[in-house]
């Protein structure tokens, strides 16, 4: 379950805002509450939704504790764009990227956070559980996030 989901689980600790070395902490610390969780005896029905429970829970307490958000910087972008690019093309390619973080920065919480589980490959009642929603407001947040991105002509 480790070697499958880790990377999911640290993309979403860095949605939710962390850093990344606290996102690794993070994402170290739900596979040692699962490990602790299934040498105790519990059952887990649904482990991939239960490490993502987790996660979500951790995150917010460290983000909590964090204080503050990454901000998008588009000038590490830059470093990081192929360099085979001429110099417009790259430019055009910022820009792009910069419209598209500001449009999912203007999503609300729970559409943010319900797309980014959704890209993980989670499906609605595993995020529902994630999440403490139902799975019909998980379906109404990810239209109404989708709605809003297709507005923003990203």
């Amino acid at each position: 379950m480790f070697l499958e989901a880790r990377e999911d689980v640290y993309r979403y600790l860095l949605s939710l805002g962390l850093y990344p070395p606290q996102a690794q902490e993070g994402a170290q610390e739900v596979f040692l509450r699962l490990y602790a969780t299934l040498r105790k005896g519990e059952k887990i029905q649904n482990p991939r939704a239960w490490i993502f429970r987790v996660a979500h829970n951790l995150g917010l307490k460290i983000r909590a504790r964090q204080n503050t958000r990454v901000p998008f910087d588009a000038n590490l972008e830059s470093q990081i764009a192929d360099s085979t690019l001429n110099p417009e093309q790259s430019l055009l390619e910022r820009e792009q990227a910069l419209r598209f973080h500001q449009a999912i920065q203007r999503l609300s919480d729970q559409q943010r956070r319900c797309l980014f589980l959704r890209m993980e490959g989670l499906r609605y009642p595993e995020i529902a559980s994630a999440l403490g929603i139902s799975a019909s407001a998980v379906g109404e947040f990810l239209r109404r996030a989708i709605a809003r991105l297709r507005k923003s002509e990203i």
